[in-house]
């Protein structure tokens, strides 16, 4: 991917098990330091995604590399960003606290 212009992504997803799955996925980049020149324009983890018993699925993520990505001396030595995802399965009816409150 060439820093400044757009690229297109898909990440092969499968539902192994013979019951619906819903869920959410989180994104990491590594080098943690590139992350901050990554940027999603349209991303399957925006939203919630449905996978049926045995389904399999291509999600695709569009996005770019901050042009001044290459103007940072800290990523001279960065040839190589990876970009992976975990997805975590939706719990019904499950109440996540906010962070310092109780």
């Amino acid at each position: 991917v060439v820093p400044g212009e757009t690229a297109l992504a898909f990440y092969k997803a499968k539902n192994p098990t013979d019951k619906p799955i819903i869920g959410i996925s989180t994104y990491n980049v590594i080098p943690f330091e590139a992350g901050q020149y990554f940027n999603k324009i349209q991303c399957f983890c925006f939203e919630e995604q449905r996978l049926n018993p045995q389904e399999e699925v291509d999600m695709p993520v569009f996005f770019y590399i901050d042009p001044e990505f290459v103007e940072d001396p800290k990523m001279a030595k960065v040839d190589l960003i990876t970009l992976s995802y975990t997805f975590f399965e939706a719990k019904e009816g499950l109440k996540l606290p906010l962070p310092g409150y109780q």
